[in-house]
């Protein structure tokens, strides 16, 4: 076997052909990439079994609650257990409805005070 062949190293000094070290690197880069993938890939499907596990365990104690919720008589229960109807006496609803709808006013100028300041300082930022 002629020398050459023995080695990377040619005749004239230069590297035998197909055996740069730039292409090693690459080789070990795309592979480390590969493997940092499949690793990611493995974690994060790891993650979405162990949160769709929790999921559905959440779903079955949630339909289980529910299924003695109606068993129990459901809403008619609640209505039963209260001794009223929803609306039943109109005058206490239209007054509670005057009521809640004169505290929203109350909380919409309290939040159009808050926004006008809010403004007012950035502006005192931006000058």
């Amino acid at each position: 076997m002629p020398p050459s062949s023995l080695s990377p190293v040619s005749v004239a000094g230069g590297w035998a052909a197909g055996c740069y070290p730039g292409e090693v690197v690459w080789v070990i880069v795309w592979t480390l990439l590969g493997l940092g993938t499949l690793a990611g890939a493995f974690l994060l499907g790891r993650d979405l079994w162990r949160k769709g596990k929790a999921l559905l365990a959440e779903m079955a104690r949630a339909g289980e609650v529910a299924g003695a919720h109606l068993d129990a008589g459901g809403p008619a229960a609640v209505e039963s257990s209260t001794g009223s109807r929803p609306l039943s006496d109109r005058a206490a609803h239209r007054a509670r409805v005057v009521e809640l709808r004169a505290a929203r006013a109350v909380r919409r100028v309290a939040r159009q005070d808050r926004h006008e300041r809010t403004v007012l300082s950035w502006r005192a930022y931006t000058r």
